[in-house]
């Protein structure tokens, strides 16, 4: 093909796509071998970023401030198993796109039919949008917050950080990183500093850590919420299955030889520490939001748990909890820093939808769009519900208006449910496998974490379905019911579908000698000669 041909495939809006993951960043970042511990976990740091912000995102903001409110420090429990659970998700992921050289798109997809691979990246493609309406949501209340913009030029303001996307592909991907990081450090500070005057009860802190049935009961219900709906509240917001797919292809940014075991061997170690330092500072950002329920607030004095709501009661001094809380508001630092951090927590996840979009695209069906052009689309389909929701709310009171936004965010995330077994069954399947990973498959203890955690992320998230689909507000009981069973009746059928397709995929590779377990076989061969 000629140059010019190849300038005219370049720009076009659509295009065929089955090389590398994100392949224009596919390899690009340095990597130090044979230096210390600490230069070399610098050199790998960074993608964790990427991915701790989707356990910080808005949607985690309400469902831990509530729990704080309604039952004080009981549900922190929830809080470090879900990350304790994140952590082990992001590891597999990870791994299989440093040991595979392929993302969990793209290997779902090698081992699964056409038919299968438009589906789940149907489904896939829901989930991200039901996330990209809170990030809407949450930056439209911010600019309006900050800048007392009307919520619908907002809503639209939103749109147009396309254009920051823009600029970031164009300073390189190591950049991206430290700004994501960044801004993850406002996030921390802003709640640290927060709860840092409030004086908690840290004795309660800790005792709430500790797992007690309290955080799955079914009683008490204080504002509408039982410790059980805040538990799957949390959980629900936490583990996203979007985050799979981003990490095993952002892991791949290092350059590393892969006919090198040794070399592969630290990109999955230091990769490792990345992922789980960057979920330690997300467990911590959630822990601080649920104190900040309990320690800034008066108990039960937030009514509002909506962002607005939350903004206000931290400028109502009646509202908070000590003195020194109260001279502090009075300022409006509280109320304004609150805000900063929801409009940075905003633009964080805007970056990494974006790349997770083009991920799964990808890898499901071999189609590429530029970034922009991914995010266009993406963010004008999620600002149509949100448009709609603040248009049909406009003649009501501010509290209706505010409560109709909170209820769209939280049953937006709907689609994470049917979303989220379909990312974690098949990365479980593939770092069992010993055709697929050989010597880096999972170990005894961490398939038996995988398995109980996936089978009991399946079943809450299932199991809460039926309420979310009455929460709806739009059947009758019993219509609803029918539906959420329907719903889970499809969504198990499709599990079943997947894991065999996955389980003969596994068993082609096997037989043809694909898989990491043939190359590696091949490495140490070649080691053994030299």
């Amino acid at each position: 093909m000629d140059d010019t041909k190849n300038q005219h495939r370049k720009h076009k809006l659509i295009e065929y796509a089955n090389g590398k993951s994100l392949e224009e960043i596919n390899g690009t970042v340095e990597v130090p071998r044979g230096k210390g511990f600490w230069r070399t976990l610098f050199a790998y740091s960074g993608p964790g970023a990427l991915v701790a912000v989707g356990y910080m995102d808005p949607g985690n903001w309400s469902t831990s401030i509530t729990g704080g409110q309604s039952f004080q420090y009981t549900l922190m429990t929830t809080i470090l198993i879900s990350s304790l659970i994140a952590m082990l998700l992001q590891y597999m992921a990870a791994k299989l796109g440093i040991v595979s050289q392929m993302d969990l798109a793209q290997a779902t997809r090698a081992r699964t039919g056409k038919a299968l691979g438009i589906i789940l990246w149907i489904m896939t493609e829901l989930a991200i949008m039901a996330t990209d309406i809170a990030e809407v949501i949450g930056a439209a209340i911010a600019l309006n917050l900050l800048f007392h913009i009307p919520l619908i030029p907002s809503v639209f303001i939103t749109v147009l950080d396309v254009l920051v996307l823009l600029l970031l592909t164009k300073i390189g991907f190591r950049k991206i990183e430290a700004i994501v990081a960044c801004l993850i450090l406002v996030i921390l500070f802003v709640f640290a500093y927060q709860v840092a005057l409030s004086n908690p009860n840290w004795g309660g802190v800790f005792m709430g850590l500790l797992p007690s049935a309290k955080a799955i009961a079914q009683h008490p219900e204080i504002g509408g919420i039982t410790p059980l709906t805040g538990t799957l509240g949390i959980i629900g917001a936490t583990v996203m299955p979007h985050n799979l797919y981003l990490h095993s292809a952002i892991s791949q940014t290092r350059k590393i030889d892969h006919n090198d075991l040794d070399s592969i061997r630290q990109t999955v170690r230091f990769t490792t520490w990345d992922s789980n330092i960057q979920l330690s500072l997300a467990f911590i950002v959630n822990s601080l939001l649920l104190i900040m329920g309990v320690a800034v607030f008066k108990t039960g004095a937030v009514q509002d748990s909506s962002f607005f709501g939350l903004y206000d009661a931290l400028n109502n001094t009646s509202m908070l909890s000590n003195p020194v809380l109260i001279a502090v508001a009075k300022s409006g630092v509280l109320s304004t820093l609150f805000a900063v951090a929801l409009l940075a927590s905003g633009q964080n996840s805007t970056i990494t939808g974006t790349l997770t979009g083009q991920v799964i695209m990808e890898g499901f069906i071999h189609m590429r769009m530029p970034l922009w052009a991914r995010r266009l689309v993406t963010r004008i389909i999620s600002v149509i519900p949100v448009i709609a929701c603040v248009a049909m709310t406009s003649g009501e009171n501010t509290i209706q208006q505010h409560t109709a936004l909170n209820l769209l965010m939280e049953n937006s995330q709907v689609f994470l449910a049917f979303a989220l077994p379909f990312s974690m069954l098949p990365l479980l399947m593939m770092t069992n496998s010993e055709v697929e990973m050989s010597e880096f498959k999972n170990r005894g203890w961490v398939k038996f974490c995988g398995w109980i955690s996936v089978i009991a992320l399946t079943f809450l998230n299932l199991y809460n379905l039926p309420a979310t689909y009455e929460g709806f507000d739009i059947w009758s009981k019993g219509t609803s019911d029918i539906l959420a069973y329907t719903t889970i009746i499809i969504i198990l059928a499709l599990l079943i579908w997947t894991c065999v397709e996955l389980y003969k995929g596994d068993k082609r590779f096997a037989a043809e000698g694909k898989g990491f377990g043939q190359r590696e076989a091949q490495m140490k061969d070649s080691a053994t000669e030299d």
